[in-house]
């Protein structure tokens, strides 16, 4: 059965920095796409960023634009997201999500969780002020 397993998650001050990673296991399956979205508490999940499976297509939520980057390993089917100069907002769970449909390469269509067959469970990230 595929999985995706997230790791990285922690606590860093704000201003500092961390690195996410999801990778897939448990069969051959070729994500697609993969994306990062986030619940922070009390608050809806929202996408993060997304890329195609050549990273041809890369898309970032205007509220991490400049400061995450989303990049891939396509031969291990994983994802990282670098995410720099945190701030006490980007406090939340973060999941990895990933599809092996191409779908569109629009922000909409990344941002749709319904677009993607697979989560994971989820990697906590407190940004402390």
């Amino acid at each position: 059965q595929v999985q995706l397993v997230e790791s990285g998650g922690g606590l860093v001050q704000a201003g500092g920095s961390l690195r996410l990673s999801c990778a897939s296991s448990g069969g051959t399956l070729q994500f697609l796409r993969m994306s990062w979205f986030r619940q922070a508490p009390g608050k809806e999940r929202e996408f993060v960023s997304g890329i195609n499976q050549r990273g041809h297509t890369i898309l970032y939520a205007d509220s991490v634009k400049g400061r995450f980057t989303i990049s891939r390993d396509s031969t291990k089917a994983t994802v990282f997201l670098d995410m720099n100069r945190l701030k006490p907002e980007d406090t939340a769970v973060y999941y990895c999500a990933g599809d092996s449909s191409v779908g569109v390469g629009t922000l909409l269509y990344y941002s749709t969780e319904t677009s993607y067959e697979y989560w994971g469970q989820g990697t906590r990230v407190t940004v402390s002020s």
